[in-house]
């Protein structure tokens, strides 16, 4: 293994452990509200389903970009964009929802922010280490 591209390799395995872990972890608590039963459903309180849905089946695709991004895919760049922006979207659905009077959780509020901060700069940061530097 060459030392000369160690911080790039590095990096781009944090952010894929990053992208990863938050797809398992994404995919373990919507699941458990979707399929759990009545229990985390009552835990979980005013769910707004669409955003757990939209959740639950992103976590497949949050592993997926994980994977190309340490594959060094360039799809999986755009992947990530994807992403990024599709939270971006539901995340707005969710405020139309809570202006219209639905109920929802401040955590689910939060875990949206989450979300759409953690795919942004996970776009940003795949596109500088893999699109830029191969046009440079």
């Amino acid at each position: 293994m060459k030392l000369i591209n160690s911080n790039k390799t590095i990096a781009i395995w944090i952010v894929t452990a990053i992208a990863i872990a938050f797809g398992l972890l994404t995919l373990k608590s919507s699941g458990q509200i979707l399929f759990g039963g009545s229990l985390y459903q009552k835990a979980a309180g005013n769910i707004v389903l669409f955003v757990v849905w939209f959740n639950f089946l992103a976590g497949f695709v949050y592993v997926a970009a994980g994977v190309g991004i340490w594959m060094r895919l360039r799809g999986a760049v755009w992947l990530s964009l994807l992403i990024a922006i599709a939270t971006i979207i539901v995340f707005s659905g969710l405020g139309i929802h809570i202006l219209n009077g639905g109920g929802y959780e401040t955590r689910t509020v939060r875990g949206m922010s989450l979300r759409s901060i953690v795919w942004i700069s996970i776009f940003l940061f795949s596109y500088r280490k893999l699109i830029r530097r191969q046009v440079l």
